[in-house]
């Protein structure tokens, strides 16, 4: 949870949300057709034959805008870099915060009795906690470059290398994490 921490940090409490009064609906049992139980085992986490498309969406989503965030960078507009910072974190934490309860928690039962599926789900869990550490650090020290540009400096090097990580970690998900996801048979 470590890397959750870091992305949300700690949050300060907030007057819970009223919801509008709603009149009440009867009550009329409702039926619904039986479907096989795709949930893992041990779980109620459901496969999503849909998750594995929208966590690739995100890495488009994610992609594009850390092509954007350099451009602005090479165009020495560090207010439009400091604000695509800023989205680029909430995307990434939307995504992370989607693998890791979708599909981690998922994997983590459908893989308990393959042994080396395991394992490698596992390694792929906490490769990810050591990359968020050090994308984390990156968001932080130059989440407010826009007014101060004596970070320019340093900037352009430390966006690359987070950028070759990052592809390095997407081409490794699509290709080997995101196939073990699949209906408990």
């Amino acid at each position: 949870m470590f890397l959750f921490d870091l992305l949300f940090g700690k949050r300060k409490e907030s007057a819970p949300a009223v919801a509008p009064a709603r009149p009440e609906a009867p009550s009329v049992p409702v039926r619904r057709a039986a479907r096989p139980d795709t949930s893992a085992p041990g779980t109620s986490i459901h496969h999503d034959v849909e998750l594995i498309a929208s966590l690739k969406s995100d890495h488009q989503r994610l992609l594009a805008t850390f092509r954007n965030i350099a451009a602005a960078s090479m165009a020495g507009n560090l207010v439009v870099v400091q604000s695509m910072l800023g989205q680029f974190q909430t995307m990434l934490m939307d995504h992370l915060l989607k693998e890791n309860v979708r599909l981690y928690v998922y994997l983590e039962h459908l893989l308990k009795d393959d042994p080396v599926s395991h394992e490698m789900m596992h390694g792929f869990r906490h490769e990810m906690d050591a990359i968020g550490r050090v994308v984390v650090g990156f968001l932080g020290k130059y989440k407010e470059i826009g007014s101060h540009p004596e970070l320019a400096g340093t900037f352009a090097a430390d966006l690359k290398g987070i950028g070759e990580a990052l592809v390095a970690r997407i081409k490794r998900e699509e290709d080997i994490l995101y196939p073990m996801y699949s209906p408990p048979t």
